[in-house]
């Protein structure tokens, strides 16, 4: 038996999908824009109901999900479902799809085909790639495409194998120098929004300063347009803490204390002791 459909009342009053032209528009008055990564529907309608309306179905699923060590175990039709699913959660936020590892590196004409993929399948309103100048093309490509395109630019973690560490990007002028040069060449190309991860404040501001397009954020300085952080981090379920993070809240120890108090409960006899909700007639 499925489950009741959430009434109308679940759904906040007055609230209309957030589209790429709103989210302009809130960057255009001044407004910061909060984001974070969501990976299924439950978590997606709970997050709408607390007022986010953007959301990054991020393949940090690869490593908060499936348990790898690393975001470059996210298998595609693996990130097509729960972007969908995201979606289906929270159908008037504006949800990004994270292409995930080899899903637009190997050919430009596979990579629009699985962008396209996310648009239609995933229900996505955007896809975000990690990018250097060898994919301004490619962006161009999707924009062709009518794909909008979040460019994430500083420290890509699809990187991880050639860099052996994390990387904070802009530390020295000519890097910085790079990084705004390479952010024009990507608006020029049609990018949507930006996304700068790991960098110093003054690259961001850099960045900010010489595009026209939404710079988000993520530990990339105060002055982005809008900031994402990984949901699990900001809940307090990660074993390791990015330094941009601080925990809003215990989630770990509050999800450990209620698994003990489960095990207590059966374990002792206790549960459904009554005879349970269920008679004979």
């Amino acid at each position: 038996m499925s489950p009741p459909a959430p009434a109308a009342s679940d759904e906040p009053a007055g609230r209309t999908a957030v589209t790429m032209r709103e989210i302009r528009r809130r960057v255009r008055e001044g407004q910061k824009v909060p984001m974070l990564t969501c990976y299924d529907a439950t978590t997606a309608r709970w997050l709408y109901r607390g007022g986010l309306d953007v959301m990054l179905v991020g393949d940090t699923a690869g490593h908060v999900v499936l348990g790898y060590e690393d975001t470059v175990h996210a298998p595609l039709e693996f990130m097509l479902t729960i972007t969908a699913a995201v979606k289906r959660g929270a159908p008037r936020a504006f949800v990004m799809g994270d292409m995930p590892f080899m899903s637009y590196h190997a050919d430009d004409a596979d990579a629009v085909r699985n962008a396209g993929r996310f648009i239609t399948e995933g229900d996505a309103d955007a896809v975000k790639i990690e990018v250097d100048e060898r994919f301004v093309g490619l962006v161009g490509k999707l924009d062709r495409a009518s794909i909008p395109v979040v460019a994430h630019l500083g420290w890509r973690p699809q990187r991880t194998a050639t860099t052996g560490v994390p990387v904070v990007a802009g530390r020295t002028k000519d890097k910085i120098k790079q990084m705004v040069d390479l952010a024009k060449k990507l608006e020029d190309a049609g990018a949507s929004m930006l996304l700068i991860e790991q960098s110093t404040s003054e690259a961001a501001d850099a960045v900010i300063d010489a595009v026209g397009v939404p710079v988000f954020g993520c530990g990339a300085g105060p002055n982005c347009h809008g900031h994402v952080v990984v949901l699990h981090d900001w809940l307090g379920l990660s074993d390791w803490q990015p330094s941009f993070v601080k925990p809003a809240a215990h989630g770990g120890d509050a999800l450990a204390d209620t698994a003990r108090r489960w095990v207590e409960l059966v374990t002792s006899g206790k549960y459904l002791s009554d005879g349970g909700p269920y008679k004979m007639r």
